[in-house]
C-alpha cells in the first residue's frame, strides 16, 4: 500500500477514538506485515495510554515525529538481547563487579524519561513524558537506574508486559552508567522468568551487547509466547 494512503486511512480511525478514548478499546492496528520499507504502521495524531498498551501487545512500539503526528513502528528486522546467552564485554563486566554504581528500580522514571529525552533530536515529546509516566503509576513502564554518589548517573525505561520487556531508551551522565543498568536489567529479568528483551534498533550503544535480530515473523512468535507468561518486573 503507499505510504500516503496508509497514513491517510490509519490517521483518520484513530483520529476519531483519541477523540473519546473511554467509549471504547482502541481500534485495532493494521497488521504488523503492512508496515512499509520503513517499518512505520499507522501514524495517529496523538498519543493514550491503552493505545501504548494495544501497540505492544500487537509488536508494535510508537515514536514522536517532527510533524506533532506520532508513528507506530514494527521493524523487519527487530533487535533483541538474548537473556539465555548475553554478552557483557570483559571491561564492562570488571566494572559491574567493581561496583562503582548502586542500581535502584523505578526510584526516577519521570528524571529517566526526562534524560532520555534531553538531547538535539528526540522522539520523546511531552506527551510520550506524559503517557509514559502514567503507565509507571500503572506497573507497566519501569525504570532502572544506576546511582553514584547519590546522584542519578544513567538508566533505562521500558514496558513489561507477561515475559517481554519492550526496552525504549536509555541515558548516561557518567561512563558507563547506562551500561551497567542493562546488565541490571538482564539479571533482573532472568530472575523473574522474563523470556523476551526487545530493543528495537541496534545503537552504537547496545552493539557491544552483540544483539540478536530477528525477523518480524520471529519476533512476533516470540512475543506471543512471552505475553502468556505471569512475570512481574517489581
Amino acid at each position: 500500500m503507499p505510504r500516503e494512503d496508509l497514513l491517510r486511512r490509519t490517521y483518520l480511525g484513530l483520529r476519531r477514538w483519541l477523540a473519546q478514548p473511554e467509549a471504547a478499546a482502541p481500534p485495532g492496528f493494521p497488521p504488523p506485515d503492512t508496515a512499509d520499507a520503513s517499518g512505520l504502521v499507522a501514524v495517529s495524531p496523538g498519543l493514550h495510554p491503552e493505545l501504548v498498551i494495544e501497540a505492544y501487545r500487537r509488536g508494535i512500539f510508537p515514536m514522536a515525529e517532527e510533524s506533532g503526528l506520532v508513528g507506530w513502528w514494527s521493524p523487519d528486522p527487530r533487535a533483541t538481547l538474548p537473556l539465555d546467552a548475553f554478552h557483557v564485554p570483559r571491561r564492562l563486566a570488571r566494572t559491574v563487579r567493581q561496583g562503582r554504581f548502586e542500581l535502584r528500580v523505578d526510584n526516577a522514571l519521570d528524571e529517566v524519561i526526562a534524560a532520555c529525552a534531553d538531547r538535539p533530536e528526540t522522539w520523546i515529546s511531552d506527551e510520550f513524558r506524559r503517557v509514559y509516566g502514567e503507565l509507571g503509576r500503572r506497573g507497566i513502564v519501569h525504570s532502572l537506574e544506576a546511582w553514584h554518589d547519590g546522584r542519578l548517573a544513567g538508566g533505562l525505561y521500558g514496558v513489561a508486559l507477561g515475559g517481554a520487556f519492550m526496552a525504549e531508551s536509555m541515558f548516561h551522565r557518567e561512563r558507563d552508567a547506562s551500561k551497567v543498568a542493562v546488565v541490571g536489567l538482564v539479571e533482573r529479568l532472568r530472575a523473574r522468568g522474563f523470556r523476551l528483551l526487545d530493543i528495537q534498533y541496534e545503537t552504537r550503544a547496545t552493539a557491544i551487547f552483540q544483539p540478536v535480530h530477528l525477523s518480524r515473523r520471529a519476533y512476533l512468535a516470540r512475543l506471543a509466547e512471552a505475553l502468556e507468561l505471569p512475570c512481574r518486573f517489581d
